[in-house]
């Protein structure tokens, strides 16, 4: 596919969550370029920012089956990836699916539920197939989780471990819209306290399976020069060095930047990486998957600012 094409079907997805969801402009980027890599997408923002209603737009715009499952405290892995039950008429066992077979799966408040059952997500987001009973099924190339959590509200929440975190290609900050957005929100949905359905916004899809698959393609073929992979790897292994750092960024974080800056070139028409794409997706790519030490939450530094500091210091090529 030529990438004027892709940029073209990503401005259409662009103006068609748009409909629905007023701002949020990076966040609608950074899905995008997570959906062209294969990549899952963890949202924190305080209730009320339009989490699940972007998802759903999100899904409808690439012609994609939504789930959504909202989790809760008494939830088992059955409720997520489905069970067999016995049937007495045939006297055989019947596979009953759960909501994780479908193409975008929306896990509300993901860390309202033990880590048990946390973890039934784990093989399907690294190999998009779940095993019940023995037996494998397969998710589909197009398998995509956005999950969402709230940064309050503690009370009664299970803080993702670091194994589940890693396997987020994006950890995106939902935040509060500019005054003019939300004046913009109040007008459009101001006459009704429900969330708006979206049926009403009259979002036309603007890629099938096939098309998703030819930009991943594309996206696959971005020229990533040697300097550019100095680049990156540099940038993961100095936060294994950094002292506010315990523990730093993984081999897959490095992979998952190597391919995310290919797919956001992709999405700008480009045929070649530059090192403003590395510094671009450097803070979502790793803010989830560094432990700072504990000094380093004592002096209220945050991951991001660590990361800033470590792009500042670590030459980009020329």
């Amino acid at each position: 596919m030529e990438l004027q094409r892709v940029a073209h079907i990503a401005d259409g997805i662009r103006k068609e969550v748009g409909k629905a969801i007023v701002g949020q402009d990076e966040v609608i980027e950074l899905m995008l370029t997570g959906l062209l890599c294969g990549g899952h997408i963890l949202l924190e923002g305080v209730p009320g920012t339009g989490k699940t209603l972007l998802a759903q737009a999100f899904a409808s715009t690439l012609s994609l089956k939504f789930g959504r499952v909202q989790f809760t405290p008494d939830m088992m892995p059955g409720d997520v990836i489905g069970t067999n039950l016995f049937n007495f008429r045939t006297n055989t066992f019947v596979l009953t699916e759960g909501p994780i077979f479908t193409d975008l799966l929306l896990a509300d408040e993901i860390n309202r539920t033990p880590p048990k059952t946390q973890a039934a997500l784990l093989q399907a987001m690294n190999e998009r197939a779940v095993t019940i009973d023995g037996k494998t099924y397969a998710l589909g190339a197009d398998f995509m989780v956005v999950a969402t959590q709230n940064p309050i509200e503690q009370q009664g929440t299970y803080p993702l471990p670091e194994a589940q975190l890693d396997r987020f290609l994006f950890k995106i900050d939902v935040t509060y819209p500019s005054r003019d957005e939300e004046r913009a929100i109040v007008t459009q949905h101001g006459h009704r306290s429900a969330m708006p359905k979206l049926s009403d916004f009259g979002i036309q899809t603007q890629a099938d399976p096939a098309t998703l698959a030819d930009l991943r393609a594309t996206s696959e073929q971005i020229v990533l020069t040697p300097q550019i992979i100095d680049y990156i790897v540099d940038v993961v292994r100095a936060t294994r060095q950094h002292p506010a750092i315990e523990t730093g960024g993984s081999t897959r974080a490095a992979n998952a930047l190597a391919a995310s800056v290919r797919a956001l070139a992709a999405l700008n028409g480009r045929d070649f990486v530059i090192p403003d794409d590395v510094k671009r997706l450097a803070r979502p790519i790793l803010r989830h998957r560094i432990v700072l030490a504990p000094n380093a939450e004592i002096d209220g530094l945050t991951p991001d600012r660590i990361v800033n500091e470590i792009l500042d210091q670590t030459a980009a090529p020329r």
